[in-house]
């Protein structure tokens, strides 16, 4: 028994006229910016990911400029938004807990970048195990739009100055407040 395909027409008149088709076309990148799968490891006791792993002079396989200085830990609360910050000279490389997830919100401000305002919204974290590499003048944040707490650790290629923070500020709506909003549909 073949099954004959409905078409628009078909669908009451209440409805077809609301109908949409979500977007799975390729989002736009960032010049520089890069989202590495790591493998995540499961057994009957829990999990297991290796977060970065240096050859002999130090760098990370894939980003060999990149020099860990410092490493972090931050968490952030439900509700919370942090956003946004650039760098002029760090570069910085995140990793969410696969069991807690953060929305992540990237712009390219390089003003000579191929993808110069260009933007990426994505989750982190989410049962994935992924690390995210920010080159310097990219502008990032983070929100956390779920009810538990979420926690990262990131490293970074400079040590951090209080007296000359290389923390520029924008506004965190700078990509329109929807922007941190999950979305609906």
């Amino acid at each position: 028994m073949s099954v004959k395909a409905l078409t628009k027409e078909e669908i009451g008149q209440d409805f077809a006229e609301g109908l949409s088709v979500q977007d799975y076309s390729r989002k736009p990148t960032i010049e520089g910016v890069q989202l590495i799968d790591l493998k995540l490891f499961m057994d009957d006791g829990g999990c297991f990911t290796e977060l970065l792993r240096f050859d002999d002079a130090g760098n990370i396989p894939g980003l060999p400029e990149f020099k860990v200085k410092q490493s972090n830990y931050s968490q952030m609360l439900p509700g919370v938004i942090k956003a946004f910050h650039l760098h002029f000279n760090q570069e910085d490389v995140w990793f969410i807990q696969p069991y807690d997830r953060l929305l992540i919100g990237l712009f390219d401000a390089r003003k000579d970048s191929k993808t110069y305002n260009n933007s990426m919204r994505f989750v982190m974290g989410g049962g994935r195990s992924q690390i995210l590499y920010i080159p310097r003048g990219v502008a990032h944040g983070l929100a956390n739009v779920w009810n538990t707490p979420a926690n990262m650790i990131y490293f970074v290629n400079q040590c951090f100055d209080p007296q000359e923070p290389d923390e520029h500020r924008l506004a965190w709506d700078i990509l329109g407040e929807d922007f941190w909003q999950i979305k609906k549909g």
